[in-house]
């Protein structure tokens, strides 16, 4: 998980192509049944999708969330017509469509926000936001030697809020990038992404901010941590520098306050930091794990088989690494698959359907094993 999209602005100098599905034939829409209009957004080798909807058109939306209730949901967008300059957070129920009229915004409106997560009362949610190191959006960085690199701000703490957007407490404080927090279902722990050791590491801590421990300790990025349906493993996303000239880079890089995310693996360890093991090795950015409601299997995002960059599809894999399927068949970009609690919807970021631009919208699907 990661407070921006991957390799988006990357793709901004791209011409992104048209909807596979834009060239067939359409029933008119006067004739066209609900179940019909739920369906055209996917492409013919998306078995697992039995429908799609499209529920934002418009900036770029993702990182959502679902209520422990599966009722409602966070996401982040920097959409300029909702009044934002940079992502915050905002509220919706879970069958709502937006566009150009706004949902609540339930961050400060200061700083840049990133990875809300409900806690199990339904009732408020924890995430990240650089607000105490200024009202305005932090410098986007440029690419560096033409490579993508990712901003890890310092100024990034982790806060509890109601949907109102009150902030009620603060759960970190110590000096460095902290961020990237999800809560287990078991309802009972927070994992995140923390500077506060010199690396990029992952911590785990209670709900209220307390009992923190280091779960990671390995040379390289640790980030995007999810925990397994029963809160017994956690799967995230980690970059290994291992020669010398990438470990130089990486330092130097992180000195900055900056990582390169073009190579990344997937890694599993039990919800202590115990049996750590490397779940992927596909080359190139795998990323945005997230378990399958059976707990068995998880969905990704990667452009393993891109020979450019992109495309970025889903993918998913058994846990020993075994039965590697692919699961959407974008052009473009498709990442952030999260599931719903009761295992039935999934929602994800797409860049289909948007007119051939560069924006990127949230779509619900009804999963299907």
């Amino acid at each position: 998980m990661k407070y921006k999209y991957l390799f988006l602005l990357a793709f901004a100098v791209l011409s992104c192509k048209n909807d596979k599905n834009s060239q067939a034939e359409t029933t008119p829409v006067e004739e066209v049944k609900i179940d019909t209009m739920l369906t055209y957004l996917i492409y013919p080798e998306e078995k697992h999708f039995k429908t799609l909807k499209q529920v934002t058109h418009g900036g770029n939306n993702a990182e959502a969330y679902w209520s422990f209730d599966d009722k409602q949901l966070i996401f982040q967008s920097d959409f300029k017509k909702w009044g934002v300059s940079c992502d915050q957070m905002f509220l919706m129920n879970a069958d709502d469509v937006f566009d150009s009229i706004a949902p609540p915004m339930i961050s400060t409106g200061k700083g840049r926000t990133t990875c809300a997560y409900f806690l199990p009362d339904n009732k408020s949610f924890v995430y990240a936001s650089t607000h105490l190191g200024g009202d305005d959006c932090p410098e986007t960085p440029l690419r560096r030697e033409g490579k993508y690199v990712w901003p890890i701000y310092d100024s990034y703490d982790i806060f509890i809020a109601d949907l109102e957007g009150n902030i009620t407490k603060q759960l970190t404080t110590e000096k460095g990038y902290d961020a990237e927090a999800t809560v287990s279902p078991k309802g009972d722990k927070i994992v995140f992404t923390s500077t506060r050791n010199g690396d990029i590491d992952l911590y785990t801590m209670n709900l209220d901010g307390s009992d923190v421990q280091q779960i990671t300790d390995e040379l390289g990025y640790d980030g995007g941590a999810f925990f397994s349906p029963d809160g017994t493993k956690i799967i995230f996303r980690a970059s290994r520098p291992k020669t010398q000239e990438d470990i130089k880079e990486y330092k130097d890089l992180l000195a900055e306050g900056l990582v390169q995310p073009t190579q990344m693996e997937l890694f599993i360890c039990n919800a202590d930091g115990s049996e750590l093991r490397q779940l992927t090795n596909l080359g190139n950015a795998n990323w945005s794990p997230f378990f399958h409601p059976s707990g068995e299997k998880i969905l990704f995002s990667s452009n393993f088989e891109a020979e450019r960059g992109f495309p970025f599809n889903l993918y998913m894999i058994d846990l020993d690494g075994k039965n590697l399927e692919r699961i959407t068949h974008s052009e473009t970009f498709d990442a952030f698959p999260v599931f719903s609690n009761d295992g039935k919807k999934l929602i994800f970021s797409s860049n289909r359907n948007n007119g051939g631009g560069h924006d990127t919208n949230l779509f619900i699907a009804e999963w299907v094993d």
